[in-house]
Protein backbone atom coordinates (compact mmCIF):
# COMPACT_ATOMS: atom_id res chain seq x y z
CA UNK A 1 0.00 0.00 0.00
CA UNK A 2 1.14 3.21 -1.23
CA UNK A 3 1.60 6.58 0.92
CA UNK A 4 -0.88 9.08 0.19
CA UNK A 5 0.62 12.51 -1.45
CA UNK A 6 0.86 15.19 0.87
CA UNK A 7 -1.61 17.95 0.40
CA UNK A 8 0.07 20.74 -1.63
CA UNK A 9 -0.83 23.26 1.67
CA UNK A 10 1.31 20.61 3.84
CA UNK A 11 4.12 21.41 0.98
CA UNK A 12 4.13 24.83 1.00
CA UNK A 13 4.16 25.25 4.48
CA UNK A 14 7.29 22.85 4.75
CA UNK A 15 8.68 25.37 2.19
CA UNK A 16 7.55 28.30 4.09
CA UNK A 17 9.53 26.80 7.64
CA UNK A 18 12.91 26.32 5.48
CA UNK A 19 12.47 22.85 4.61
CA UNK A 20 14.13 23.39 0.82
CA UNK A 21 13.31 19.01 -0.06
CA UNK A 22 9.07 20.20 -0.25
CA UNK A 23 9.45 22.62 -3.20
CA UNK A 24 10.87 19.71 -5.68
CA UNK A 25 7.89 17.97 -5.21
CA UNK A 26 5.37 20.87 -5.93
CA UNK A 27 7.61 21.33 -9.12
CA UNK A 28 7.41 17.92 -10.04
CA UNK A 29 3.54 18.15 -9.54
CA UNK A 30 2.95 20.87 -11.40
CA UNK A 31 5.76 21.19 -14.35
CA UNK A 32 4.17 19.37 -17.14
CA UNK A 33 0.76 21.65 -16.72
CA UNK A 34 2.95 24.45 -16.94
CA UNK A 35 5.07 23.25 -19.53
CA UNK A 36 2.10 22.27 -21.51
CA UNK A 37 0.38 25.25 -20.71
CA UNK A 38 3.13 28.02 -21.87
CA UNK A 39 4.19 25.57 -24.87
CA UNK A 40 0.14 26.75 -26.27
CA UNK A 41 0.98 30.38 -25.45
CA UNK A 42 4.13 30.89 -26.36
CA UNK A 43 5.53 28.21 -28.38
CA UNK A 44 8.75 25.96 -28.24
CA UNK A 45 11.45 28.70 -28.37
CA UNK A 46 13.10 29.82 -24.67
CA UNK A 47 9.97 27.29 -22.73
CA UNK A 48 12.98 25.65 -20.85
CA UNK A 49 13.68 29.29 -19.96
CA UNK A 50 10.14 30.03 -19.08
CA UNK A 51 8.73 26.73 -17.27
CA UNK A 52 12.12 28.19 -14.66
CA UNK A 53 11.02 31.58 -14.61
CA UNK A 54 7.67 30.50 -13.40
CA UNK A 55 9.19 28.35 -10.76
CA UNK A 56 11.43 31.03 -9.33
CA UNK A 57 8.49 33.03 -9.17
CA UNK A 58 6.77 30.76 -7.44
CA UNK A 59 8.98 30.19 -4.64
CA UNK A 60 10.24 33.91 -4.46
CA UNK A 61 6.30 34.39 -4.05
CA UNK A 62 5.61 31.35 -1.74
CA UNK A 63 5.83 33.83 1.61
CA UNK A 64 2.74 36.01 0.11
CA UNK A 65 0.39 32.93 -1.24
CA UNK A 66 -2.66 32.92 0.31
CA UNK A 67 -3.61 30.21 1.95
CA UNK A 68 -7.21 30.29 0.91
CA UNK A 69 -6.23 30.12 -2.77
CA UNK A 70 -5.44 26.89 -4.94
CA UNK A 71 -1.96 26.28 -5.45
CA UNK A 72 -2.54 25.42 -8.85
CA UNK A 73 -4.56 28.17 -9.36
CA UNK A 74 -2.10 30.58 -8.35
CA UNK A 75 1.09 28.70 -10.68
CA UNK A 76 -1.32 29.12 -13.58
CA UNK A 77 -1.74 32.99 -13.02
CA UNK A 78 2.18 32.81 -12.50
CA UNK A 79 2.76 31.27 -15.83
CA UNK A 80 -0.01 33.43 -16.95
CA UNK A 81 2.13 36.38 -16.18
CA UNK A 82 5.21 34.74 -17.45
CA UNK A 83 3.63 33.95 -20.89
CA UNK A 84 2.58 37.47 -20.77
CA UNK A 85 5.74 39.67 -20.05
CA UNK A 86 7.82 37.28 -22.75
CA UNK A 87 5.16 38.46 -25.27
CA UNK A 88 5.42 42.01 -24.07
CA UNK A 89 9.09 41.80 -24.45
CA UNK A 90 8.62 40.09 -28.02
CA UNK A 91 6.41 42.85 -28.91
CA UNK A 92 8.90 45.53 -28.07
CA UNK A 93 12.40 43.74 -29.98
CA UNK A 94 10.42 43.35 -33.63
CA UNK A 95 7.32 44.92 -34.90
CA UNK A 96 6.12 42.09 -36.56
CA UNK A 97 5.73 38.24 -35.28
CA UNK A 98 7.00 35.34 -36.80
CA UNK A 99 5.58 31.84 -36.69
CA UNK A 100 6.33 29.92 -34.27
CA UNK A 101 7.22 25.88 -34.89
CA UNK A 102 5.86 23.37 -33.38
CA UNK A 103 8.04 21.62 -30.05
CA UNK A 104 8.60 17.70 -31.15
CA UNK A 105 6.56 15.01 -29.90
CA UNK A 106 8.52 13.08 -27.54
CA UNK A 107 6.71 9.58 -29.55
CA UNK A 108 5.22 10.92 -32.59
CA UNK A 109 2.44 7.70 -33.15
CA UNK A 110 2.24 8.66 -36.74
CA UNK A 111 2.54 11.27 -39.29
CA UNK A 112 -0.46 12.04 -39.37
CA UNK A 113 -0.65 13.11 -35.56
CA UNK A 114 2.26 15.07 -36.38
CA UNK A 115 0.15 17.09 -39.00
CA UNK A 116 -2.81 17.41 -36.79
CA UNK A 117 -0.18 18.85 -33.96
CA UNK A 118 0.76 20.96 -36.40
CA UNK A 119 -2.12 22.34 -37.80
CA UNK A 120 -3.33 23.27 -34.02
CA UNK A 121 -0.33 24.78 -32.96
CA UNK A 122 -0.45 27.26 -36.20
CA UNK A 123 -4.24 28.09 -35.74
CA UNK A 124 -3.66 28.86 -32.39
CA UNK A 125 -1.30 31.44 -33.01
CA UNK A 126 -3.98 33.39 -35.19
CA UNK A 127 -6.05 33.79 -32.31
CA UNK A 128 -5.68 36.85 -30.15
CA UNK A 129 -3.73 37.08 -26.88
CA UNK A 130 -7.30 36.82 -24.44
CA UNK A 131 -8.95 33.88 -26.91
CA UNK A 132 -5.78 31.33 -26.91
CA UNK A 133 -5.44 31.96 -23.58
CA UNK A 134 -9.13 30.78 -22.55
CA UNK A 135 -8.77 27.61 -25.11
CA UNK A 136 -5.60 26.61 -23.96
CA UNK A 137 -6.55 26.58 -20.33
CA UNK A 138 -9.98 25.38 -20.77
CA UNK A 139 -9.77 23.15 -23.47
CA UNK A 140 -6.44 21.67 -23.54
CA UNK A 141 -5.30 22.16 -19.93
CA UNK A 142 -8.93 20.90 -18.69
CA UNK A 143 -9.40 23.81 -15.85
CA UNK A 144 -13.04 24.79 -14.81
CA UNK A 145 -14.50 27.88 -16.40
CA UNK A 146 -14.17 29.39 -13.48
CA UNK A 147 -10.59 28.65 -12.24
CA UNK A 148 -9.68 30.23 -15.79
CA UNK A 149 -11.90 33.35 -14.39
CA UNK A 150 -9.90 33.42 -11.77
CA UNK A 151 -6.35 32.83 -13.29
CA UNK A 152 -6.98 35.42 -15.83
CA UNK A 153 -8.56 38.09 -13.56
CA UNK A 154 -11.78 38.24 -15.57
CA UNK A 155 -15.36 37.43 -15.29
CA UNK A 156 -16.61 33.64 -15.63
CA UNK A 157 -19.05 35.58 -18.37
CA UNK A 158 -15.79 36.65 -20.28
CA UNK A 159 -14.53 33.09 -19.94
CA UNK A 160 -17.61 31.60 -21.83
CA UNK A 161 -17.60 34.66 -24.50
CA UNK A 162 -14.53 33.73 -25.08
CA UNK A 163 -14.10 30.40 -25.28
CA UNK A 164 -16.87 30.44 -28.08
CA UNK A 165 -15.40 33.02 -30.12
CA UNK A 166 -12.23 31.04 -29.83
CA UNK A 167 -13.79 27.72 -30.65
CA UNK A 168 -15.24 29.87 -33.61
CA UNK A 169 -12.14 31.02 -35.11
CA UNK A 170 -10.29 27.75 -34.51
CA UNK A 171 -12.97 25.86 -36.05
CA UNK A 172 -12.76 28.04 -39.01
CA UNK A 173 -8.70 27.66 -39.31
CA UNK A 174 -9.10 23.86 -39.28
CA UNK A 175 -11.85 23.66 -41.86
CA UNK A 176 -9.73 25.76 -44.13
CA UNK A 177 -6.47 23.94 -43.61
CA UNK A 178 -9.14 20.69 -44.93
CA UNK A 179 -9.61 19.42 -41.65
CA UNK A 180 -13.48 18.03 -41.52
CA UNK A 181 -14.81 18.76 -37.92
Amino acid sequence: MSALPMPDADLIQQCLRGQRSAFPILYRRYQRQVRGTLFQLCGAAELDDLVQEVFFRAWKGLPKFRQSAQFSTWLYRIAWNVATDRRRAQGQARSQSLPVPPAPSAEPSTLTQLHYEDVVQRGLQTLSWEHRAVIVLHDLEDLPQQEVASILHIPKGTVKSRLHHARSALRTFLQQEGIQL
